[in-house]
């Protein structure tokens, strides 16, 4: 019996690990913060979380990120802060995986812990600012305007940087972004983290067949089946961790790829419905006003398209 355990455990282990091997071991002993320059086909494509700070840029790129109960898609110039194990995932447009597509992605990510300097470096009075920014990471941070471009700006020197030189910059850096308003938080109010880790492999399942199949009908019973669970079990399951209905997820990632498409100005809303998941056109924009609060003619006129 304890021998069945530890081949389930070790089983576990073995597929948790090989899902993070893109990603350099963030548990570095050495440096006080770790240093990614991501540059491949597409990004990693796993959701996951980590107890680390993570502040992120893309230089290139499209796709759709999760964080916590947040769904937007995400291209050049999408920087984002988030907190302690905040789940998340970076995924790239279906296009990216081909290998055949020409674009590659490329991305800047720095880690650290809350104690990267010390377990009292947050205590003194001068890191009172830097604390507050801390707690506002816990919900996420999508950065906008000139923190946004300073942000790219630091983490591009951060990466040809070594040693001390890049603990320096780092602490500009978080001293930027805890005196600016040039930010928006991502995740809802209240947004708590209810997962395990041993539930990643579960939700990334989820993640993936939804992401393949988003534009064609996707059967509730269906997925339940691919996670092992029964249809009930799974939307109470669902709702209670992701902090909305299953539907609701998928009509986001709709509405999300809409909006993308209707960005691109190539197509007619009729064929954005249908290449959002929609083979009603009074049902996508019935979903696409509630979900961004206007119609998609109208959404094409704010963003300055005909």
């Amino acid at each position: 019996m304890y021998y069945d355990k530890f081949i389930l455990f070790y089983d576990f282990l073995f597929k948790f690990t090989h899902a993070q091997s893109n990603r350099k071991n963030i548990e570095n002993q050495f440096e006080a913060i770790t240093v990614l320059n991501l540059q491949d086909k597409y990004f990693d494509p796993n959701w996951h979380f980590h107890p680390h700070y993570q502040i992120f840029t893309v230089i290139e790129g499209a796709g759709t990120r999760f964080i916590g109960d947040n769904i937007q898609t995400f291209e050049q110039g999408d920087t984002v802060m988030i907190g302690p194990n905040l789940p998340h995932l970076w995924r790239s447009d279906k296009a990216y995986f081909d290998q055949e597509f020409p674009q590659k992605s490329h991305g800047i990510v720095v880690y650290f812990s809350e104690s990267f300097l010390g377990n009292e470096f947050l205590e003194n009075s001068e890191m009172q600012s830097i604390k507050r920014l801390f707690d506002h990471s816990t919900r996420g941070m999508v950065l906008t305007g000139n923190i946004q471009e300073a942000t790219v700006v630091a983490l591009k020197k951060i990466v040809i940087q070594k040693g001390f030189d890049r603990i320096l910059t780092l602490l500009a850096l978080l001293h930027q972004l805890s005196n600016s308003s040039d930010w928006q938080p991502i995740c809802s109010s209240g947004y708590v983290n209810t997962y395990k880790i041993t539930e990643t492999e579960r939700m990334q399942k989820v993640h993936e067949f939804v992401l393949k199949n988003f534009k064609e009908e996707i059967s509730l019973s269906e997925v339940a089946e691919i996670v092992n669970m029964s249809t009930s079990a799974f939307c109470r399951y669902f709702k209670k961790r992701s902090n909305k209905t299953f539907l609701d997820f998928v009509n986001e990632i709709r509405i999300g790829n809409a909006c993308k498409l209707l960005n691109e100005d190539q197509y007619t809303i009729g064929d954005i419905a249908f290449e959002s998941g929609y083979n009603s056109i009074s049902n996508f924009n019935s979903q696409f006003k509630r979900m961004m609060g206007c119609s998609p003619r109208v959404y094409v006129s704010l963003i300055g398209k005909i």
